[in-house]
């Protein structure tokens, strides 16, 4: 049996730790040259984020006050004044209720007890069932609501629109009773929403009215935010489950439940939706239901590198037994 001299010996040990000393100092190389571009997509992730953040604090801040939309002509003969203030939405979209305001001009009322000389009726009409009220002499006209229909199309929710129908406001007053077309004021107090009022046919000064809602771009970004949380769930769990099933020896058993606690995450989010958009719509069909999809083949791949693990952990523990 040749043996090595010891010269030989040390001279191969100065080989090798030469070979490691190169391997490490390439590595370290390669480490430095990816920590700025690390660093680089961290800060442009935080100033994405940051950037979203302020947008949607400025848009809201922009959208929150109530609006006065004026008229689009000069008060009724006698100066009374109408005035539409918007409160609220019906929770399937379908019908706008708004606060009528009515406000009678000095031929009307008596200067001394501030009460009305004459009846006065208002009659509202619109594609739901008209309004009319009736303010007999010596009263003050009060507010009542007043409901609008619309019309919608669910369907490009966030970006989905609502019209009303043709709406008018006459007024009855004197023994004649004679209609008078009155000019509408509407006020936009509807959070999250932004309300446009128009006439019908701008050439025609007693046209009716058409009012128009669309939601905020507040309102928007909200809803883009928690869509772009939804595709993030998604992506972070086949991430973890790919580069878990690549190698098993990083399975840790307590990720499982964070991959329950995702699933079950996504219905709380999806009703989180500004407007929250009816079942079965795009949002449902487009991404929602992929991101649950993904987040069960996430959860299997997990499982299985569990099992791969464990078979391994198994077969390397018999190898170790001794043979009886």
């Amino acid at each position: 049996m040749r043996v090595l001299r010891p010269k030989l010996w040390a001279g191969r040990l100065d080989e090798d730790c030469g070979n490691q000393d190169a391997t490490s100092r390439r590595q370290s190389t390669i480490r430095r040259r990816r920590r700025p571009h690390k660093r680089l997509g961290v800060v442009a992730l935080m100033g994405l984020v940051a950037c979203a953040m302020v947008t949607s604090v400025v848009l809201y801040v922009n959208g929150a006050a109530s609006q006065r939309i004026p008229p689009h002509s000069v008060a009724t003969s006698g100066g009374t004044t109408v005035t539409l203030d918007a409160v609220s939405i019906s929770n399937n979209y379908r019908e706008l209720v708004g606060d009528l305001i009515i406000k009678p001009g000095p031929a009307l009322v008596d200067p001394v007890t501030d009460s009305l000389k004459q009846d006065l009726t208002v009659a509202v009409t619109s594609a739901t069932t008209p309004v009319r009220r009736t303010y007999s002499r010596g009263m003050l006209p009060g507010v009542f609501p007043v409901p609008l229909t619309l019309a919608h199309n669910v369907e490009r929710w966030p970006f989905d629109s609502y019209d009303t129908g043709p709406i008018t406001v006459e007024l009855f007053t004197g023994p004649e009773r004679l209609p008078e077309r009155a000019n509408l004021t509407l006020v936009d107090g509807l959070t999250g929403w932004k309300v446009h009022v128009a006439r019908v046919n701008n050439a025609n000064a007693s046209s009716p009215y058409k009012v128009q809602l669309q939601r905020s771009p507040s309102t928007m970004l909200f809803a883009i935010v928690i869509l772009c949380i939804f595709m993030a769930i998604a992506t972070v769990g086949l991430f973890v489950a790919i580069q878990t099933i690549r190698d098993p020896r990083r399975f840790q058993a307590p990720m499982t439940t964070w991959y329950a606690a995702m699933l079950f995450a996504v219905v709380p989010l999806r009703n989180a939706l500004p407007g929250s958009p009816a079942f079965g719509s795009w949002i449902d069909l487009t991404i929602v239901l992929w991101v649950m999809v993904a987040l069960v083949i996430s959860m299997l791949l997990y499982i299985a590198a569990w099992v791969r693990s464990t078979s391994q952990t198994g077969s390397k523990a018999d190898a170790r037994a001794p043979a009886l």
